[in-house]
């Protein structure tokens, strides 16, 4: 993925001054390419939170821990007070953001991504239903019934971020496009993760907060069809729709997912009108400068720039700056936040005494990692050879394995998942979360190892 450097087009008669660590300006990432450096980038910081939690759990700072996370916090005014644990607020509150950002990116693939063109979106599509339906079944091979069924859903997730530091590690050894491959198939899996999430994860429906959640949602997109396209009304409406939403007994946190579905992904202006208003606007800046005057201290030179400024947030859909903007408190802070508060865990979770390992751990080491590289890789190999899709250029079927293989790291969202099936339950929960940390490190190994054996093999079987 080439890169392009803004510093062979500098002025070579002009002055640049260059801050320490200022290179903002230097190099254009493609909205790929970006998504990709900053996913990698939250995979490696993730696992050091994880780590940090694993050790503060298992620390004389256990019970410290403990209690800052059910710390209480309220936010409020005289009666109207909403009350909730630390804990709570991160997992219901500030996991909205990234599920808003998950639906931003699922809208911009639908619209202009690598889900857009059905002849490139059927293999991963087929393949992240192959490895959510079977993962499921594996799990619930193990545990039919009781409590324990609850959390089938746990292992149909795979944690975008983790997979693709992986990939990246790789460098040249993974061909370019089984990496565009992979953020495909896990955009579909986050889809369908959320649609889980909805439809079997809600507990009892109250009526006047879904009602309330409803018209919310109707002016949301009734704001969209307006042609709004500041984002404070869409983030008041938001705010509002995530009480009405967690009222109503829908998880919070879906609210998200819906605000970012009603965000405008049409432009103010087109390529040409930008165009067109930049060439005119430098011209105009050109002839009123005078030599040894700065923007700051020319009153006409600083409003040419400032509707360059406005130009070029105007040709840019809401969508895709409301995106760049969330990328970096979700990516540095979120979920870092989210694994911090949820991966620490007792290590003693992992003693299987007299009575064996829990079924619920195993359910879930065997759902992310047989189930997910059985599911995905088988569906893809059926779905090649009945002619449905063509497998990524340069890519054989071991690629493919090894992808399928990544795909059971679930962690962030396998965890949330948990958290859901198994409320009220510190016990099976504990092991919930034990088996996706076991299953997330043997997929993400194994996956690594298999890739790295496979190289740049060619696509013969």
């Amino acid at each position: 993925m080439a890169r392009i450097n803004l510093s062979k087009f500098i002025g070579r008669g002009g002055s640049e001054f260059t801050a320490p660590w200022e290179n903002a300006f230097d190099t254009i990432y493609t909205p790929f390419e970006e998504f990709i450096h900053r996913q990698s980038t939250s995979g490696l910081l993730l696992l050091s939170c994880a780590v940090v939690a694993m050790v503060l759990a298992n620390s004389p700072l256990s019970d410290s821990y403990q209690h800052i996370l059910h710390t209480e916090v309220s936010i409020g005014y005289g009666r109207f007070v909403f009350s909730m644990s630390l804990h709570h607020w991160i997992n219901d509150g500030l996991m909205a953001l990234f599920f808003f950002l998950v639906g931003l990116e699922l809208k911009r693939e639908f619209l202009v991504g690598e889900l857009s063109d059905i002849s490139q979106a059927i293999l991963p599509a087929i393949a992240a239903l192959g490895g959510m339906v079977v993962p499921a079944l594996f799990y619930f091979a193990i545990n039919s019934s009781g409590p324990a069924a609850n959390g089938w859903g746990i292992p149909m997730a795979t944690h975008i971020a983790f997979a693709v530091s992986i990939l990246s590690l790789l460098g040249n050894r993974v061909p370019k496009a089984l990496l565009m491959f992979l953020v495909a198939l896990a955009i579909v899996d986050d889809l369908g993760a959320i649609l889980v999430i909805a439809v079997f994860y809600t507990q009892e429906l109250n009526m006047g907060g879904l009602l309330f959640a409803g018209g919310v949602t109707l002016a949301l997109f009734v704001t969209n069809i307006l042609g709004v396209r500041k984002p404070l009304p869409y983030v008041l409406l938001g705010v509002l729709l995530w009480f009405g939403l967690h009222a109503s007994g829908i998880h919070a946190t879906l609210a998200g997912v819906i605000a970012a579905f009603a965000i405008p992904a049409k432009p103010k202006y087109d390529p040409v009108a930008f165009s067109s208003q930049v060439k005119n606007l430098i011209r105009r800046f050109d002839s009123n400068y005078r030599p040894g005057a700065s923007v700051y201290q020319d009153e006409r030179l600083r409003a040419y720039v400032q509707a360059l400024e406005s130009g070029c947030k105007l040709v840019q859909a809401p969508l895709q700056r409301i995106e760049h903007t969330l990328h970096i408190p979700v990516t540095y802070m979120v979920i870092p936040l989210f694994s911090l508060a949820n991966a620490g865990m007792p290590l003693s979770v992992f003693d299987t005494g007299d009575s064996g390992i829990s079924t619920i751990t195993l359910g879930v080491i065997f759902g992310l990692v047989a189930g997910k590289t059985v599911g995905i890789a088988g569906s893809v190999w059926i779905a090649w050879k009945l002619g449905l899709g063509r497998l990524p250029e340069g890519c054989n079927m071991r690629h493919i394995v090894g992808v399928a293989l990544l795909g059971g790291i679930g962690f962030t969202m396998s965890i949330f998942i948990a958290e859901l099936a198994f409320a009220g339950m510190p016990q099976d929960l504990l092991f919930a979360k034990a088996g996706v940390l076991a299953g997330s490190l043997i997929a993400g190994v194994g996956g690594a190892a298999i890739l790295y054996w496979t190289g740049s093999g060619s696509r013969e079987e």
